[in-house]
């Protein structure tokens, strides 16, 4: 699909597919375990928020995190792919947050039960532009950042993933198929921390994109 139809992407999207832990030095600080094979989990579209749109909590919820990604979108249907043409199904990238309700999460953990609800509640996704594949040469070495209230809270290249988009794309696939349109989110760095309502969260590419959004 042409670049110029994927800027609309989220109108696309069945759905967002988020990578946890890809990042070592996040999983060590929320004293997970380094995964050997890529987890996956889903938010799905209702999650969508754009810049302008407010961030709000999910009732009940006393710990919101927030977790910059960049975001993979998907060009054209991919089914059972293998990592060598892996890089011919992505259509472009997008940065998002990946917000989170932790509290919801730990409890969810303790109870062996899904994320979904930490996870996937009305405005947990809220995302930037959409950027074409040439924007972006080597998506494995570009700098994802995020600030709140003007002060770095997170920043780190991409080239630290430990699973790299290739091997995230082929993965994922063999289980479900990727319709276009759909984004992968591939983890988020070390350096997320509770937000709280009036702080201001800019995220983006450096030198690439910027997004800005109000928590309420």
């Amino acid at each position: 699909m042409s670049a110029q139809s994927l800027a609309g992407f989220r109108n696309l999207a069945t759905k967002i597919v988020c990578v946890g832990r890809n990042y070592k030095d996040h999983a060590l600080e929320l004293g997970n375990a380094i995964p050997k094979k890529p987890m996956l989990f889903v938010k799905t579209v209702n999650s969508f928020i754009v810049e302008g749109e407010p961030i709000v909590a999910p009732p009940g919820c006393q710990n919101l995190h927030q977790e910059v990604e960049l975001g993979v979108v998907i060009g054209k249907k991919a089914s059972k792919i293998t990592k060598s043409s892996a890089m011919d199904y992505v259509g472009g990238y997008t940065v998002a947050l990946d917000m989170t309700a932790r509290d919801f999460q730990d409890e969810a953990k303790k109870a062996g039960a899904p994320w979904f609800m930490a996870k996937s509640f009305d405005g947990s996704c809220p995302v930037g532009g959409f950027l074409p594949v040439s924007a972006i040469p080597d998506p494995h070495n570009v700098e994802l950042y995020c600030k709140i209230n003007g002060k770095d809270q997170q920043r780190c290249r991409t080239n630290v993933m430990i699973f790299d988009i290739p091997t995230l794309l082929e993965y994922a696939t063999q289980y479900f198929t990727l319709e276009v349109g759909d984004v992968v989110l591939t983890g988020t760095p070390a350096g997320v921390t509770k937000i709280n309502p009036g702080d201001v969260i800019e995220f983006g590419l450096t030198g690439l994109a910027e997004s800005k959004f109000l928590v309420q």
